[in-house]
């Protein structure tokens, strides 16, 4: 007979798969007939935008594209004729293998460009391939049911658990479209932009009124070119603010963003002189969380009832928090050749190498890729040089005996660079986003059933001696007896305590109908 209980229901989220891959994108691209030829690259770099992701049985399927700035060198170049800059993109679809991926589950990608090789096959043509490190992390929505309350039900006797569970209670996502105009020198007569830079900084999050405010800037760097060969510098800070939907929210949960590029379109303001259009569409998926505390029944029986129980194991998101700690570097980089000559720009790219988690810290070991690009011998021209800056540092966290996921991003929050005679003296301000959750496996009651027991003895005490990983509920269980009738029949004072060879009396109830 299927015994009668009252259940309530969660959403369960967890990590199902993590991968991180290396991925080569190769292509051909012409220059354009407006443009001198080129005689060799001088710097390439580029940023990432995802139109699509898809989430198929076994697999990932990811269509983006990536665009690329080129500064190269014409084959006409004189005293009058410097760098040039060339625009264009290269799109990719990259079919990743998940082994536990499923339609209906969710995922964060991280891609990163890694390093553009640039080969010029002739005067019009360029060979690019981009490596870029994607890391997937895919999530799985549940829903499950754990008993509550057990109805009709004399004698039960029940081992309960008390633990906190984020449970998942809503998600969604927007589109966001930042865009505006970044103004240059007004003595700059543009005449092609060389190279931009975007990123994402300044994130933040509101909740009220069963919405999520998502708060960011875009950050713009442009190197551009004028009329009488200069090159010039603009920056610009974008706003970039969307709401997303979800009910039964309230600021007491747990917020986990998620932006990336969509597209992005940087040009010439045909519109307002001295200037520069960029737009971007950026897409943001939210998932929000509660923290839920629930009593997990872990065994019960009946001394009275023969109780049949089902099982099952159910892998839950616990103690998830969000961290922010800010590494501070001042390091010292030697280039001579670049003397007090101009600095253009300087592309930042942080890596960690290894992540040690000490108990109530984390170890975070890694180091910074600068690529320097500053002014050539000729005003006209561009040199560049790379550097790498090794780092270390340790940020608190909260100790914990569970196995735990820990993500990191890092976001550049300050950057300053000050050159004297060769010597440049870099000052960064590293931002650390941690993100993390316990992930525990917690044995769950499935059903409950009381069958007939023909075979139940009819006897009122036993005597039994303590074995070795014995409790007292798996005694009081094992002879239909309850924890409390034995510490009272035995004078035990701490219920938690007994000792291996210990003689106990064990009060049994009498199954009546067999009486």
């Amino acid at each position: 007979m299927l015994v009668d209980t009252n259940k309530e229901s969660l959403c369960i989220n967890q990590i199902v798969e993590e991968k991180e891959k290396i991925v080569n994108i190769e292509g051909d691209i012409i220059i354009p007939d407006v443009k001198p030829d080129i005689l060799s690259p001088v710097n390439t770099s580029g940023n990432v935008c995802i139109y699509k992701k898809e989430i198929l049985d076994g697999k990932i399927r990811i269509d983006g594209s990536i665009n690329i700035n080129l500064i190269y060198l014409p084959e006409s170049q004189d005293e009058t004729n410097g760098v040039r800059g060339l625009t264009t993109s290269l799109d990719f679809t990259e079919i990743i293998d998940l082994e536990k991926a499923r339609v209906g589950m969710n995922s964060k990608e991280i891609i990163q460009i890694q390093d553009i090789e640039c080969k010029v096959l002739n005067g019009r043509k360029i060979s690019l391939k981009v490596c870029l490190k994607i890391r997937i992390v895919v999530y799985s929505n549940e829903n499950i049911s754990i008993i509550k309350e057990i109805n009709n039900m004399e004698h039960l006797q029940k081992l309960s658990n008390s633990t906190k569970i984020n449970s998942l209670i809503g998600q969604g996502s927007t589109k966001i479209y930042a865009k505006d105009t970044i103004n240059i020198d007004n003595v700059d007569n543009l005449v092609e932009i060389l190279k931009t830079d975007v990123q994402i900084i300044n994130k933040d999050i509101k909740i009220s009124y069963n919405k999520v405010l998502a708060k960011a800037d875009l950050e713009v760097k442009i190197l551009y070119l004028t009329e009488d060969d200069r090159i010039g510098r603009a920056n610009g800070i974008i706003p970039v603010m969307g709401f997303i939907d979800i009910p039964n929210i309230s600021d007491e949960n747990i917020c986990d963003l998620n932006y990336y590029m969509k597209n992005l379109v940087v040009k010439s303001n045909s519109i307002e002189e001295h200037s520069v259009y960029v737009e971007a569409q950026i897409g943001i998926e939210c998932f929000v969380y509660e923290t839920k505390e629930i009593d997990v029944i872990e065994d019960l029986y009946s001394p009275c009832e023969n109780i049949v129980l089902t099982k099952k194991n159910i892998r839950a998101m616990m103690e998830k928090e969000k961290l922010k700690d800010v590494c501070t570097i001042n390091e010292q980089v030697q280039i001579p050749e670049m003397a007090n000559n101009r600095l253009y720009d300087v592309e930042i790219m942080p890596r960690i190498t290894t992540q040690t988690e000490l108990g109530n810290q984390i170890l975070y070991e890694g180091e910074i890729g600068l690529n320097f690009i500053y002014e050539g011998d000729s005003k006209l021209t561009l040199n560049t040089r790379k550097e790498n800056i090794k780092f270390s540092f340790k940020t608190s966290i909260n100790e914990t005996k569970m196995s735990r996921n820990i993500q990191t991003e890092i976001e550049i929050k300050d950057s300053n660079f000050i050159v004297q005679n060769g010597n440049i003296e870099c000052k960064l301000q590293l931002e650390f986003n941690i993100d993390i959750a316990n992930n525990a496996n917690i044995d769950i009651i499935d059903t409950i059933n009381i069958e007939e027991d023909n075979n139940q003895k009819n006897y009122s005490m036993v005597i039994y001696f303590v074995k070795k990983g014995d409790t007292l509920w798996k005694i009081a269980k094992k002879f239909r007896s309850t924890v409390n009738d034995i510490v009272n029949a035995n004078n035990i004072e701490d219920p938690n305590v007994i000792m291996e060879g210990m003689q106990l009396f064990i009060p049994k109830y009498i199954n009546k109908k067999s009486a």
